[in-house]
């Protein structure tokens, strides 16, 4: 049995800078309080976050747009791995929103994710841009 997330947040900045955040190892690195991080930005390249806490490989990148990735945390079963999807929408000249997805998110692991992202992702996206 697996499970879903599905979160929508808005960020006060363009789709570029937004992208760019959650695709270039420098700028990730930096949002997430300067964590190591190595980021392939390409479809079919792998990335690793947190210090390799959090790996994968993304499947599919539209600039400004999607990213597709196959996630999974260091300490799952190996092979076991989410889907996630990042949906970038611009809601104006600077003002976007992420309608995020993450699938196949195994057994008692939601609810810590669901934290997880705003607590890793959302809230030092959101303060790397106020």
């Amino acid at each position: 049995m697996t499970t879903t997330i599905h979160q929508q947040i808005q960020f006060n900045v363009n789709a570029n800078r937004l992208f760019q955040a959650l695709t270039d190892s420098d700028i990730f690195s930096q949002v997430t309080g300067g964590a190591p991080t190595e980021i392939h930005n390409e479809a079919g390249g792998p990335f690793s976050l947190f210090g390799g806490m959090i790996h994968g490989r993304t499947i599919e990148l539209v600039p400004n747009q999607l990213i597709v990735q196959a996630w999974r945390a260091k300490n799952w079963t190996e092979g076991v791995y989410t889907l996630v999807k990042f949906q970038l929408k611009e809601d104006g000249p600077s003002q976007t929103t992420i309608v995020f997805d993450q699938t196949g998110i195994p057994d008692g692991q939601a609810e810590h994710l669901e934290k997880g992202w705003h607590e890793n992702y959302w809230n030092p996206l959101n303060k790397y841009f106020a």
